[in-house]
């Protein structure tokens, strides 16, 4: 009954925390300054000197993308067409629909991000844990260098990387998600292609996030073994790797939350990886979307972004339940 009432409270406060994130993501895109349907107008007008002309031309775009409409019934349309997968087409890059934007561009992000954050989460969380049981080299030479490298800004890590392996050394490609003479395919050239230009964007995430998961473990294990239960364990003559297997557990707790809000937000952080080597992925599309006022490619972005960090964050809530030895006894209590 504990478990019941434990998970039933998470899953109602996440339920509400969505429903005013989609109210908040539908309400301030729209409180852009300009009038992206006068740009798209603008365009299909162009050459034509009749003002009546013009105007329906206008009307008929207004009419078409909803925008005059009260905002009450856009919402509930957004709300209805969003059910089923429908954002309607976009502003920015019309008539091209957002679900088809997004289709296009979302795997390039998955695809350039979870391998990166699970690697450098990996590799962050193993050196952490070895500087603060083994200590020497890794805790006085290796450390310090992986946290100057996490303290560097996102895009000053991707411009060194550019610049250096790419326009000094040529070792890999500047810009794009493949060759710009290739047309995609199934082929070994168009994977070799694709596979060069992953390189510089990859190792740019995952050098900036090893440095931050090393010092958080490094703390927490260091707090961990210090504690009065390991005392204790060794008092009573507890082997020393048993020990050290529950230190590192509870070290991870923490860790694993950090994971979750990286996987989380991915989409949002490859913003900058994105733009610096222009990759074709969703973070390079949501910028596009802002500078155009597109409406509703910026609310299907948002849109996805927060219910990724929702269920990643209830995700580790639930695991946590499990996990969490601390948790458990509360439930039972």
């Amino acid at each position: 009954m504990g478990y019941k009432k434990y998970y039933t409270n998470k899953i109602i406060w996440y339920l509400i925390t969505l429903v005013i994130a989609v109210v908040l993501n539908f309400i301030l895109p729209r409180l852009m300054p300009g009038d992206p349907v006068s740009a798209i107008a603008a365009r299909a007008v162009d050459g034509m000197t009749d003002s009546t002309a013009i105007q329906a031309v206008y009307e008929d775009y207004a009419e078409k993308f909803g925008v005059n409409l009260p905002m009450s019934t856009q919402f509930l349309i957004f709300i209805k067409n969003a059910l089923r997968g429908d954002f309607g087409v976009s502003f920015s890059q019309y008539p091209r629909t957002v679900g088809n934007i997004i289709a296009s561009s979302v795997w390039w992000t998955v695809c350039l991000q979870l391998p990166a954050i699970l690697l450098g989460w990996i590799l962050g969380n193993v050196l952490g844990a070895v500087s603060a049981y083994k200590k020497g080299i890794f805790d006085k030479g290796i450390l310090p260098v992986f946290l100057f490298m996490s303290n560097v800004p996102a895009f000053g890590m991707a411009t060194v990387l550019l610049y250096v392996f790419s326009l000094k050394l040529g070792l890999a490609p500047s810009s794009g998600g493949y060759g710009f003479d290739l047309i995609p395919s199934a082929s070994i050239t168009f994977f070799r292609s694709v596979l060069a230009h992953y390189q510089l964007p990859f190792w740019s995430v995952v050098l900036i996030t090893v440095g931050g998961q090393a010092i958080g473990m490094r703390s927490m294990s260091i707090y961990e073994l210090n504690a009065d239960y390991v005392k204790y364990s060794r008092f009573m003559g507890i082997k020393d790797r048993k020990i050290v297997g529950y230190v590192f557990r509870n070290a991870m707790l923490p860790q694993i939350t950090g994971l979750a809000m990286s996987i989380g937000t991915m989409i949002g952080g490859a913003l900058v990886a994105e733009i610096i080597f222009s990759y074709p992925g969703l973070g390079t599309t949501l910028l596009a979307a802002v500078k155009g006022r597109d409406y509703p490619l910026i609310s299907a972005c948002t849109l996805i972004i927060t219910i990724m960090v929702l269920l990643a964050n209830l995700f580790v809530e639930l695991i946590y339940g499990v996990i969490d030895p601390r948790i458990k006894a509360a439930q039972q209590d």
